[in-house]
């Protein structure tokens, strides 16, 4: 059988650039040498694109830089002997997920894993996904939507708007941002402006969400046209919300799969992690989060995510193998879904 060549791209300009090297370790380290002739390439900070052959376990620590071989992009499309077959662009948060390098690769017409261009825009930036799914009435929490330059012209007015519409506590995220990122909870007014800076530091587009008093619960969405939705997971934060340090480095948080929830509960938090999915045009994979109230068990849409966390202990591949499906199984399902999506469209065109 001939081995397919999949072009594994990690690392990247974004603040993720570290999960991102952690995510690719992760993918790297299971897939299956017998069926895929294997290229890491990485993305420096600086946007730098390299070959890397070196040992699998120098690129979680960020040694592999040094030991890698500067090259042209253009060896995305033919890497000398081999024809680029697919690839897997192991990339979080901005230029990996935000439909950058989808153009890119759509523009070369090669085969890639994950969402397109369009669903990959939207679904990064968490403004136009909450006007999106806004547009199907589907509850969410209240937000403020905040641009860098107007802030900065009528401060004192957003700061009464949002303490009028959302009161305190409240959220502050960056728009284009995912695992958490930049955002901070606000209990005053003091903290509130200190992390509306924090957030500016990131994006010159940020949101200020109202706080629900919610369980914080996930699902993974597997799939092209017809997906699939994993049996949702909660995590029990060990901080006061589940924190960028927290959910890749101290690990003190846990997780609960399945969700202790009602059947009925999980049933339709697993259809809106699938309708959301398919608003938003998903394709390959998404791990959709939502707050289910702690009282009354309504469920709010939170957002979503086009390329989530693969490490050893995100959730998006945990649900799946308590779902059914093995790390390494989901990441054969993604290439081939890639290839599937990709044969589609051009029998199509």
């Amino acid at each position: 059988m001939k081995k397919i060549n999949v072009m594994v791209i990690f690392g990247g300009k974004s603040g993720e650039h570290e999960v991102s090297l952690m995510s690719a370790t992760s993918i790297l380290k299971v897939m299956k040498k017998e069926k895929y002739n294997i290229i890491p390439v990485g993305i420096t900070k600086e946007g730098i694109w390299k070959k890397y052959d070196g040992p699998i376990e120098k690129i979680a620590t960020g040694e592999w830089e040094a030991l890698a071989l500067e090259e042209a992009v253009i060896s995305l499309a033919k890497d000398n002997s081999h024809k680029i077959d697919v690839v897997f662009p192991v990339l979080h948060g901005p230029y990996g997920e935000d439909g950058t390098i989808q153009g890119l690769l759509e523009m070369m017409n090669i085969p890639y894993v994950g969402a397109g261009v369009l669903a990959s825009a939207a679904a990064m930036d968490k403004v136009i996904t909450k006007k999106i799914v806004a547009s199907e009435a589907m509850p969410q929490a209240n937000y403020v939507f905040i641009v860098k330059e107007d802030y900065r012209k009528e401060a004192s007015a957003y700061i009464q708007e949002i303490e009028k519409k959302l009161g305190y506590p409240v959220f502050v995220k960056p728009a284009n941002l995912g695992s958490s990122v930049g955002i901070s909870k606000a209990k005053d007014r003091r903290q509130l402006l200190d992390a509306i800076e924090e957030a500016l530091k990131h994006d010159r587009r940020i949101l200020v969400e109202e706080f629900i008093n919610g369980r914080e619960i996930e699902c993974s969405v597997l799939g092209n046209h017809e997906a699939i939705a994993s049996i949702p997971g909660e995590i029990l934060p060990a901080d006061e919300f589940y924190s960028y340090k927290d959910k890749y480095f101290d690990g003190k948080s846990r997780f609960e799969i399945p969700a202790n929830l009602p059947q009925q509960v999980i049933d339709e938090v697993r259809n809106l992690a699938l309708k959301v999915y398919r608003l938003l045009d998903c394709s390959g994979l998404s791990r959709v989060d939502f707050f289910v109230d702690k009282e009354t068990n309504a469920i709010y849409f939170n957002e979503i995510n086009t390329m989530p966390g693969f490490t050893k202990i995100s959730m998006y591949p945990k649900m799946w193998e308590i779902t059914g499906i093995k790390y390494e199984d989901l990441v054969d399902r993604l290439i081939q879904l890639a290839i599937e999506k990709f044969n589609e469209r051009e029998k199509d065109g």
